[in-house]
C-alpha cells in the first residue's frame, strides 16, 4: 500500500474510532485495522501488564492471546524487554523468530511453535511495573521492515489515546469480560429461540429494564441456566 493511500486510510480510521461507544471497541478496531493496513501483518493485539498479570485488551487473528499469555506466564519476551529497556526505546522488530535476541529463549521457542515468523511492536505506556504495547505478528520471517515501524507508530498513537481515557486497566478488563458475557448470552438465546442478534440483545435489555437488573447480571443468569 502506498503511503498516500495509507494516510487516507488512517484518516478514515480516526473518524471510525470516534463512533465507537467504548474503549474496548476502540482497541478492537485498532487491532483489526493493523491487520488490514499493514502489509504482511497476519495478526495484531494490544497487551497490558498490571502487576505482572498479562491482559489481552484487543486481539485480531490467531497467536495473539497465546503469545500474551506466554509472555506474562514466563515473564519474558519482546514486550517485557521493551518495557525494561533504556529510556527512549519504544519499539522493537524481530525480523526472524528463528534468530531472536537470546534474552528470552523460552518464549522464542514457544512463538516458533505457534507459527510466528516475525514480530514488531510499539510501547504504548509504562507505569512502574505496568505497561502496554501494540504487537503485530506475521507468519513469514522478514515481514516487517523499518519502513513499517512508522505504520505501527501511527496505529499505536490511536491506542495510546484510547487507553489514556480508561480510568484503570482493571476497569477496562472488567468491561471486556462483561461484553463477552453478554455476547455469550445472546448466542445462547439466538440458538435456543432462533432469534437474530438484534432481537436477542433486545430480550436481554427488556428483562434488565422490566426487573431493574443490570444487563450483565441478566446475561449471567442466561449462561447459568443454559442447561
Amino acid at each position: 500500500m502506498e503511503w498516500r493511500e495509507f494516510a487516507e486510510r488512517m484518516a478514515e480510521l480516526a473518524r471510525e474510532l470516534l463512533t465507537k461507544e467504548s474503549v474496548s471497541e476502540t482497541l478492537d478496531e485498532i487491532a483489526e485495522s493493523a491487520v488490514k493496513l499493514v502489509s504482511g501483518c497476519d495478526a495484531a493485539g494490544i497487551l497490558a501488564v498490571r502487576g505482572g498479570h498479562a491482559v489481552t485488551l484487543a486481539a485480531c487473528g490467531e497467536w495473539v492471546r497465546e503469545s500474551d499469555r506466554l509472555q506474562g506466564e514466563l515473564g519474558e519476551g519482546p514486550c517485557f524487554d521493551l518495557a525494561r529497556g533504556a529510556a527512549g526505546e519504544r519499539a522493537y522488530r524481530i525480523e526472524d523468530m528463528t534468530d531472536p535476541p537470546p534474552s528470552w529463549p523460552r518464549f522464542a521457542k514457544a512463538a516458533r511453535d505457534l507459527g510466528i515468523g516475525s514480530m514488531t511492536g510499539v510501547l504504548l505506556y509504562t507505569d512502574k511495573e505496568d505497561f502496554g504495547a501494540l504487537n503485530l505478528y506475521a507468519r513469514r520471517p522478514g515481514a516487517f521492515t523499518k519502513e513499517f515501524e512508522t505504520a505501527g507508530w501511527l496505529l499505536a498513537s490511536h491506542a495510546a489515546v484510547a487507553l489514556s481515557s480508561a480510568r484503570t486497566i482493571d476497569q477496562l478488563e472488567h468491561a471486556m469480560q462483561t461484553r463477552h458475557g453478554i455476547g455469550e448470552a445472546m448466542g445462547i438465546l439466538m440458538e435456543r429461540h432462533q432469534l437474530s442478534e438484534e432481537d436477542a440483545f433486545n430480550v436481554l435489555r427488556s428483562i434488565s429494564q422490566e426487573h431493574n437488573i443490570k444487563l450483565r447480571d441478566v446475561a449471567q443468569r442466561v449462561r447459568d441456566d443454559r442447561s
